[in-house]
């Protein structure tokens, strides 16, 4: 008898265990299934966010500046509109602009060093500073002491010469003094021997930046200045009795300058640019202080 009812205990309990595995099959359980997964993708995609934001924050953590946290900018804010400073002794333009959004993509503080053109690239070039921005041109002298980033706007030099000035073209500028600002492509074309393309040093008079050159030119030191010709159309605009000849002096590609070998920075700089350029940010820059004509 005890036999018999162990027997049908255990077919009761064989049933009872069919019968919820039936259930844990049905239906509901499959919705159940569905919705566990939804949630789990639901999930994942804040997580995604969060582990992209946490690689940023690393790249920017792991990228190493002169003092942590800051881009330090070397610059000469005497160059309109690139680099200038304020009334209240801040700085504007289109490098500063562009630097403080490349900051801010790597998660970095804009630190500006305002110094001579020469003093710049030096600073940069030691490790003073992070990068220069002011203009600058890659040349092929440059390239042995610096490493530099895609090129992000081009530049025209161009010369001023008074309105009554018998200087007409750049053919005639052969034995005429010619102020320049010292270090620049501007200095270094015109500096060069004539056998070299250009005019020599004895026809060059060098001086700490353009507005001073500018102001040279006025008061008949100089007989023309090369330069820039973004800063040459202010400075133009702002001294009546000053023209700029019709014809281009030569065409450059403005980049940022690092110091040789940092290809960290040179990368995240570069990866920067690629990005405010993609979106538009650099050209609407551009736009605000450079007229389209």
């Amino acid at each position: 008898m005890k036999k018999l009812l162990s027997v049908m205990l255990a077919a009761a309990l064989a049933l009872s265990v069919t019968a919820c595995g039936a259930t844990g099959s049905s239906e509901p359980a499959a919705a159940s299934d569905a919705a566990g997964s939804s949630s789990s993708e639901a999930a994942e995609e804040p997580a995604a966010e969060e582990d992209a934001t946490a690689e940023d924050a690393g790249e920017a953590a792991a990228l190493t500046t002169v003092e942590a946290g800051k881009l330090i900018m070397s610059t000469n804010a005497a160059f309109p509109p690139y680099e200038m400073t304020t009334d209240d002794g801040s700085f504007e333009g289109i490098d500063v602009e562009i630097a403080g959004a490349i900051a801010e993509k790597l998660g970095l503080e804009l630190q500006i060093e305002d110094m001579d053109f020469d003093a710049a690239l030096l600073a940069a070039q030691n490790g003073k500073s992070d990068m220069v921005m002011a203009g600058v041109t890659v040349t092929e002298d440059r390239l042995v002491v610096m490493d530099f980033t895609e090129s992000y706007a081009t530049g025209l030099q161009v010369v001023i010469v008074p309105e009554d000035s018998d200087i007409t073209s750049i053919d005639d500028l052969n034995g005429k003094m010619i102020g320049v600002q010292r270090g620049t492509t501007g200095d270094q074309y015109c500096s060069a021997a004539p056998e070299d393309g250009g005019y020599g040093e004895d026809n060059v008079t060098k001086y700490d930046d353009g507005l001073t050159a500018v102001r040279a030119l006025n008061n008949g030191q100089v007989d023309c200045v090369v330069i820039d010709n973004a800063p040459a159309q202010e400075f133009v605009e702002a001294n009546p009795g000053l023209k700029i000849l019709e014809t281009e002096f030569a065409n450059e590609d403005y980049a940022i300058g690092v110091a040789k070998g940092n290809t960290q920075l040179l990368d995240a700089l570069n990866g920067a640019i690629a990005e405010l350029q993609a979106d538009g940010t650099i050209q609407s820059i551009l736009d605000k202080y450079i007229s389209a004509e």
